[in-house]
């Protein structure tokens, strides 16, 4: 019987250990896609306790416990630290075959070199043992960062962010890079006329431009994009359900444009074409600047709309979604492919059904210009577990080269996540492993060896090219 979580986890055969200890494990981290908070990195955060860098904010952990029977109180609520701490220690030994145990013991090894189980009878000696060393500088938030071996970390910004924080890491001469990527959601949902008109001013603020017609918002949004290219930005990111690509005039947006600036609420099919216009558009601006852009599709988001009311986006009511994906996933593509437009493209699915489908539809526009330009994303929330990462793993290397794979991401708020960059690791070494145990790949250690480094950092630092 193995040891749990013992050197070898999830490693089942020679070659997969091979793969992992001499090559994958000391590779740095690129983590090109994630939330964590450029201001707590630049004030070099420290953290009281456990609870702070490891449940606020952590949707997949509430999600967990509110299904164990939790009160809200101590997910989201006014409960103390110790409390919700208690509450999480009692969720997990009910969390066994959910990733949340994996991870959450991967993190308590890693970080701590705790590697007993975190259950009720454990919680106040884990608690203790986390909080003493939380509190000492090097445990604050960029030495975390350091511990783990991090490269190179995107976050998540929203077009009219002022970028102040980035700035100060840059000036502080942190070694690790912490760069902005763009993600102008907000600058789409015209559906809220309300909201949209709000942050249409605030964008004409961040812009220093008057935004009267739908040019000047294209000239702010523009002139926001240089910003961020100035500031190390190389890379986009939409959350959409599905890709909308619907057909337009630039005469039917600027009058939907000035229609919703004058308070006017949009028919559907107004809003489509508002949006199909917003993608094209951005896709014209990554491609210029020589950016990649990412679509994170399928997510249904907000379905308990009591507790939406009550909590807000992004406290764990969202699930997968089921939406059509290819027809207009192919026509935006097409149309920027056609007037040679198309940035680099990461795409990522939500419902494990697309896999094949996004895993052949990067074949359509690889060019040969860049070696992957078109890259189907790792397994994504509800699929960055082990079977969701082997599931993505095996359509691509079916249907496209996973040898130019950019890997594996946190997609986290929390800076204990960098685990699930070993977690994704080990998983990968085992996919080959067991391929090569079985004689369907060569056991060449050199060729396989390179494989997985380039996966694992080499793929993504070439990719994105930052400067």
């Amino acid at each position: 019987m193995k040891k749990f979580m013992g050197k070898n986890f999830l490693l089942q055969t020679k070659t997969a250990k091979k793969l992992y200890h001499n090559h994958a494990a000391n590779m740095p981290i690129f983590d090109y896609h994630c939330h964590i908070s450029p201001k707590e990195i630049a004030e070099d955060k420290q953290f009281e306790n456990i609870t702070q860098i490891w449940l606020y904010g952590d949707h997949y952990k509430w999600r967990g416990m509110r299904t164990n029977g939790v009160d809200e109180k101590y997910c989201t609520g006014n409960a103390s630290d110790w409390e919700k701490f208690e509450k999480w220690a009692e969720t997990v030994p009910m969390a066994i075959r959910n990733p949340l145990f994996h991870w959450t013991h991967l993190e308590l090894k890693k970080f701590f070199g705790i590697t007993k189980i975190l259950s009720p009878a454990t919680a106040k000696e884990i608690w203790d043992g986390c909080n003493a060393k939380l509190q000492t500088p090097e445990y604050s938030c960029r030495n975390i960062i350091r511990m783990a071996n991090v490269h190179t970390i995107c976050t998540t910004d929203d077009p009219i962010d002022s970028l102040e924080y980035h700035q100060q890491i840059k000036e502080d001469g942190f070694e690790v890079k912490v760069l902005p990527a763009w993600r102008p959601d907000k600058a789409m949902m015209v559906e809220n006329h309300e909201a949209f008109n709000q942050y249409v001013d605030k964008l004409g603020e961040a812009a220093d431009v008057e935004i009267t017609t739908f040019a000047d918002f294209m000239d702010a949004l523009d002139n926001r994009h240089q910003f961020f290219h100035d500031n190390g930005c190389r890379l986009s990111d939409h959350g959409v359900e599905t890709v909308i690509a619907e057909d337009y005039t630039e005469e039917e947006i600027s009058a939907i444009f000035s229609k919703v600036r004058k308070g006017g609420d949009l028919a559907e099919g107004e809003v489509a074409k508002f949006k199909s216009c917003m993608l094209y558009e951005f896709g014209i601006m990554d491609h210029s600047r020589g950016w990649a852009q990412q679509f994170h599709i399928g997510a249904l988001r907000n379905n308990s709309t009591r507790l939406f009311n009550k909590l807000g986006p992004d406290t764990g009511f969202d699930s997968i979604g089921d939406f059509e994906v290819g027809k207009p996933l192919s026509k935006l593509l097409n149309r920027l492919d056609l007037e040679n437009q198309l940035a680099k493209t990461i795409l990522y699915n939500l419902n494990p059904c697309d896999n094949e489908l996004l895993a052949t539809m990067i074949g359509n526009f690889q060019d040969g210009s860049v070696a992957g330009k078109m890259q189907f994303g790792s397994g994504w929330w509800f699929l960055d577990q082990k079977d969701g990462m082997e599931k993505q793993m095996n359509a691509l290397s079916n249907l496209g080269l996973l040898s130019r794979f950019v890997g594996m991401l946190t997609d986290s708020r929390s800076f204990l996540s960098y685990t699930r960059h070993e977690y994704f690791r080990r998983t990968l070494c085992n996919l080959l492993g067991k391929d090569v145990e079985n004689g369907e790949i060569p056991n060449d250690m050199e060729l396989l060896g390179k494989m997985v480094e380039d996966i694992c950092f080499n793929n993504a630092k070439n990719y994105f090219n930052f400067p």
